[in-house]
């Protein structure tokens, strides 16, 4: 019986894969460079793309895909009131989204139109870890009243990462959370992460968020 439930496992992950490989291709293909921003819920993960749409509006086109587990807008209309096309997909209680879902999203997007896309995942520090999307960056949010010990708690969504986005740092001083304990278990984890520290709330560090990801949309900085 647990061999058989590997064996399924294994067949839903690979076609899963397959369908990510195609997504990638076809945003490759339009020049469209994604991230998928993954996080706990209110860790900050609209907070974090209103920030960045505020920063590289309208110089780069871009454009939203919003997961959730139910059938809300809210988020949607968010990054909608700022002028920035959005898709909002309902996972039906799935805690995390996967390829397929992004695919049925990229059909109701101009991609055309688009530079940056980001797709904000559910809120959860299990699942997305497991579903590839074929996005080209997988951005994790950590925020200081979660606690310095998530890596080493949820250790498996901290290693395929490119960037690590520590918000909330103006509640270090009211909050007790160790930097050096938290970077020290996610570089274990994944040493070749970039760390960024910010404050949605007071922009600190956006500045540096926004040099990160222009420089990963086009590396010669010439768009």
């Amino acid at each position: 019986m647990v061999s058989e439930k590997i064996q399924i496992v294994e067949k839903i992950l690979d076609a899963n894969d397959q369908v990510a490989a195609i997504n990638r291709s076809k945003l490759d293909n339009l020049q469209v460079f994604s991230i998928n921003i993954m996080a706990s819920p209110g860790a900050g993960k609209t907070s974090l793309i209103l920030q960045t749409i505020k920063a590289l509006k309208p110089k780069i086109r871009i454009a939203v895909i919003e997961g959730d587990t139910a059938p809300v807008t809210i988020d949607a209309k968010k990054i909608m009131s700022e002028g920035i096309p959005a898709v909002q997909i309902n996972t039906g209680g799935d805690c995390h989204l996967d390829s397929v879902m992004l695919s049925r999203g990229l059909e109701n997007l101009k991609l055309t139109e688009v530079d940056l896309l980001i797709v904000e995942n559910v809120g959860n520090l299990v699942c997305p870890a497991a579903f590839q999307l074929g996005t080209h960056c997988n951005v994790l949010i950590a925020s200081i009243p979660e606690g310095d010990d998530k890596p080493y708690k949820y250790p498996n969504i901290y290693r395929n990462l490119q960037a690590v986005i520590v918000n909330k740092i103006d509640l270090l001083p009211y909050i007790q959370f160790d930097m050096d304990y938290f970077e020290q278990g996610v570089k274990m984890l994944n040493p070749g992460v970039d760390i960024i520290k910010v404050s949605c709330q007071t922009s600190a560090g956006i500045p540096e968020w926004i040099d990160w990801l222009i420089g990963k949309i086009n590396p010669s900085n010439e768009r």
